[in-house]
């Protein structure tokens, strides 16, 4: 028996916003509808819904470390990562020390769920370089925040089209400033699919 079936057997999951067991996300409490597309520059980008309400929630747990909610919201951006003809998804990073504070980087595990959903590699060349968060930042700090990411070695061909994934975006300034790190080192960033939009 893996421990995840282990963890599962002991801690079942619970939707995370009405309890129910056996889920992390029950359909009672959200189903996605109609996708919110919105554009940040030249990125074309596409989220599940804006975020509050049962997203809100759910995103907040994530960051605090509920990776079945994660993976319920990874298997969610399926349909949109398949409404965009793309070679790979990449994941927008979270920092060293929140990926060791949750176990994991939500931005990966999105990817990683709605990549096998929809049949699509996923792809990790991008690092953060500032080492700090966006979360608790001003919108003008967000805004201000640029060249916190770099684009390493990948298993991507010159060209090749990566669609990122990731939790929230609020200014967009982590997904734009991705998006130029891509295009730096000679990939085409088609566009981004996130969990949900933060509306002004």
């Amino acid at each position: 028996m893996r421990w995840t079936a282990l963890v599962d057997l002991l801690f079942p999951s619970a939707c995370v916003a009405c309890d129910a067991y056996g889920i992390a996300l029950c359909p009672a409490c959200y189903t996605p509808a109609t996708p919110l597309r919105f554009a940040l520059g030249a990125l074309p980008c596409v989220a599940l819904g804006s975020y509050d309400g049962v997203l809100r929630t759910a995103v907040l747990a994530v960051k605090s470390g509920r990776r079945d909610v994660a993976e319920a919201l990874g298997a969610m951006l399926v349909s949109l990562v398949r409404s965009v003809a793309a070679d790979a998804l990449v994941p927008v990073p979270t920092t060293a020390r929140r990926r060791r504070d949750r176990g994991f980087d939500q931005g990966e595990l999105l990817a990683r769920c709605a990549g096998r959903g929809a049949g699509i590699a996923v792809a990790t060349p991008l690092r953060q370089t500032a080492g700090d968060a966006q979360r608790g930042r001003s919108r003008s700090e967000r805004l201000a925040a640029v060249g916190r990411f770099a684009c390493g070695p990948a298993s991507l061909s010159r060209g090749a089209r990566v669609l990122l994934v990731d939790d929230v975006a609020t200014t967009g300034a982590s997904l734009r400033d991705c998006a130029g790190a891509l295009r730096a080192a000679g990939l085409a960033a088609v566009g981004a699919v996130v969990v949900a939009r933060a509306l002004p």
